[in-house]
């Protein structure tokens, strides 16, 4: 694939992949935007603070449990079908969170925000891998995680403005309504491939359904996606999406303010890391594994660092850690790349999916895990001790321990598969060492 296929098309491929990361940056906002409504939520529903934390595990839940009949489902109708699909499904149902009155109702509109949710990022990179030159993908891919990841930033101050003057139902209802102004352009101008409104895959028995994604899985460039994916951003998860603010207030014991901070310069950093880690993947292919593997010797750094410090971890270790944190969010975007050079084009999305599950896999037994071992310890005046948040965030060595001597195995078998393919003059695949 060349640039000049592209020749004369280049309004429209900016355009499709413009309307793709709007629609992905919908989804986290949407994804998002109970974070800075946690209070409301729980004078609205009369909820605990455990009935609260249901609602981000029970997204995580479905997002991961998702990922590969989303990938199926890609590979078979389209990226452009599915997003439609999807960003219906997040606006009916961020109405019917809106105007929701009991926690079982909510909890039934959160679900299906997820299921919207879970189709949208996988949908994008099949857009990206259809629409542009293969040398140039990494970056795209990056800047749509880059920039879709605004999503969260934007959902902060609006929402909380909106909450605040006027109301819950009014504030999802105005969210809700961005879905359909999105449907109208994608309609109208995306389609999934260069030439092609529609690009349908081949329909498939169930039995073949399975044979494909065995013989995805049993590649070993997926393999070693999938454990990079598992390793690298679940530290960032878990502390953007729910655990960061009490372990820098009451883990570490700075203000309220400080914590907020800290957890923006996650944000920030990932910005910036993200489209340099792709211009990176796209000059260096030879080097993505090594790459990841360097970025989780710095989490382990830095993080042993700030739970070994006795008390309080001085301001400067906290920064480090949140720089090499801010990093390993798109670092995990190199494992789906590998994916992407490991597998045949027409299962781009169905490998997405599978190895996107793997972080999300790691970010729900870190959330769940810190929450458990916390309640465990226990805490004076509903709080906890700075001891119970260093043995919870402690359980981040087991998952690295895995993911590690994973990545190692698999980048060896990686190895050698493609020396014996390529001595046999079949093998495309680009080998990460």
């Amino acid at each position: 694939m060349t640039f000049s296929r592209f020749r004369g098309r280049g309004c429209r491929i900016w355009a499709v992949w413009a309307i793709g990361v709007a629609i992905y940056l919908l989804a986290i906002f949407h994804r998002s935007s109970l974070a800075v409504a946690g209070l409301a939520a729980s004078d609205r529903f009369d909820i605990s603070a455990s009935q609260l934390a249901t609602f981000t595990v029970l997204q995580l839940l479905v997002y991961t449990l998702m990922q590969i009949p989303a990938g199926l489902l890609v590979d078979r109708y389209g990226p452009r079908t599915l997003l439609f699909t999807g960003l219906m499904v997040m606006t009916f149902a961020q109405m019917a969170f809106a105007l929701s009155t009991t926690y079982a109702g909510a909890l039934g509109a959160r679900f299906f925000v997820g299921l919207g949710d879970a189709v949208v990022f996988i949908s994008v990179l099949r857009l990206v891998q259809s629409w542009f030159p293969l040398h140039r993908v990494p970056l795209l891919n990056q800047l749509t995680g880059t920039i879709g990841g605004l999503g969260g930033i934007v959902a902060a101050v609006p929402m909380t403005w909106a909450l605040g003057h006027l109301g819950w139902t009014a504030a999802y209802m105005i969210a809700a309504s961005l879905g359909p102004l999105l449907a109208i352009a994608l309609v109208a101008t995306m389609h999934d491939a260069p030439g092609r409104r529609n690009a349908r895959g081949r329909a498939m028995k169930p039995a073949e359904l399975a044979g494909s994604l065995v013989a995805t899985w049993r590649q070993p460039g997926t393999k070693l996606g999938f454990w990079i994916h598992f390793t690298t951003p679940f530290s960032a998860t878990t502390l953007t999406l729910l655990w960061g603010y009490p372990f820098f207030v009451e883990g570490q014991g700075r203000s309220e303010t400080t914590a907020g901070s800290l957890l923006t310069m996650i944000s920030v950093v990932s910005l910036v890391a993200g489209p340099l880690l792709g211009w990176y993947a796209g000059r260096r292919p030879y080097s993505r594994s090594t790459a990841a593997l360097a970025v989780i010797g710095g989490l382990v750094l830095t993080w042993t660092l700030v739970l070994a410090w006795p008390g309080q971890a001085p301001m400067w270790a906290l920064v480090a850690m949140c720089l090499v944190v801010g990093v390993s969010g798109p670092a995990s975007v190199m494992g789906i790349d590998l994916g992407r050079t490991s597998n045949p084009h027409e299962r781009g999305a169905s490998v997405t999916g599978l190895i996107n599950q793997g972080g999300f896999i790691a970010a729900l037994a870190m959330v769940l895990g810190v929450g458990q071992v916390l309640d465990l310890l226990g805490g004076s005046g509903g709080g906890h001790s700075p001891e119970a948040f260093g043995w919870a965030f402690a359980l981040q060595y087991v998952l690295w321990g895995l993911g590690l001597v994973q990545i190692v195995r698999h980048r060896s078998r990686l190895r050698r598969h493609v020396t014996v393919e390529q001595v046999n003059g079949g093998s495309t695949m680009v080998l990460a060492a």
